[in-house]
């Protein structure tokens, strides 16, 4: 497989917002992108605050732009903080530092795209997101 399609792209964000309403989240935003971060699918639940779209393309372009989750992204945050606060100025999609955002890559390990989820805790949208691209049958970059 080479690109995440449109029915995959619909199956991640229909399971993720399932996994939020399974764990009685607040509503949320999915977005995925392909490997060169353009939209493949964006959706905001009814309720989600309309900023919503935005933050989880930021957290998967970001993630895809690092080549590393938005988790990761935070803890270089932590680690460097000047580094990842010069991104927004050079990333035209975003790259924010909180979990939600995860990398899907084919067999190979090499990245088809990215999934963002905003709306509850970091912690919550990355396990919403991580339900939805396995929901696809595709798979979380390790």
């Amino acid at each position: 497989m080479t690109r995440i399609t449109l029915a995959q792209a619909t199956a991640i964000v229909e399971a993720s917002f399932a996994k939020g309403r399974e764990l009685g989240l607040n509503p949320l935003a999915t977005v995925v992108v392909d490997a060169g971060g353009h939209d493949i699918a964006v959706q905001r639940q009814d309720g989600a605050s309309i900023l919503r779209p935005q933050i989880a393309r930021a957290k998967a372009s970001g993630a895809l732009g690092l080549g590393v989750s938005s988790r990761k992204i935070g803890e270089i945050a932590a680690e460097r903080p000047t580094f990842v606060a010069t991104l927004g100025a050079i990333a035209p999609l975003g790259a924010l530092p909180a979990a939600g955002g995860l990398i899907v890559v084919d067999a190979e390990g090499f990245p088809l795209g990215a999934v963002g989820v905003t709306g509850d805790t970091s912690d919550n949208d990355e396990l919403c997101a991580a339900a939805g691209i396995a929901a696809a049958g595709l798979t979380v970059q390790a």
